[in-house]
């Protein structure tokens, strides 16, 4: 039988544990909600959203390698969530919304802005654009994390290329 204070110390160091990784995690989780909600506050209420529902399901976090990407599915389903419960529409500055993150890798074909992808692409593909060339992840974690076949996030991503191509075209030609 187990000791009551044997399992509060043990409650004790997964929290501490916890509040550890999150916090290694905190500032990326906060950058892929202000993507899509486009607001400070918002953010930081998905930010802490996230925290409340990852901790309560981290039993069923199986492989401990994989926590941020499970923390930043958490967050993106917390920011679609947000969106869909204020059913607004999102608008923003460019600039201040491109300085808050990493910039694009040079391997992207186009010139991409946020509010490209706020206009022209639906969530899918915004999520999917966001991770490959914002979070810098690979086809397979993308797969892994969306819970999406490789060939349908290879499919998403090109489909979103394409839009974009689409619309610089249209703005080169009518500028």
């Amino acid at each position: 039988m187990r000791d009551i204070s044997t399992e509060n110390t043990e409650e004790k160091e997964k929290e501490v544990t916890f509040i550890r990784l999150f916090q290694q995690y905190e500032h990326d989780i906060y950058r892929m909600a202000y993507v899509y909600v486009k607001n400070k506050e918002d953010a930081l209420d998905i930010v802490q959203e996230t925290a409340y529902r990852s901790f309560l399901k981290l039993s069923s976090l199986k492989d401990l390698s994989l926590f941020k990407s499970w923390l930043l599915k958490i967050a993106i389903n917390c920011s679609i969530d947000l969106l869909r419960k204020n059913k607004k529409l999102v608008y923003f500055q460019v600039e201040s919304t491109l300085e808050s993150l990493s910039p694009i890798k040079e391997d992207i074909p186009l010139s991409i802005s946020l509010q490209d992808l706020l206009v022209i692409l639906n969530e899918e593909e915004k999520t999917v654009v966001l991770l490959k060339y914002y979070q810098s992840y690979t086809f397979n974690e993308i797969s892994d994390l969306l819970n999406m076949p490789l060939s349908t996030v290879k499919s998403v991503l090109y489909r979103a290329l394409e839009k974009l191509r689409k619309k610089v075209r249209r703005v080169d030609m009518y500028g």
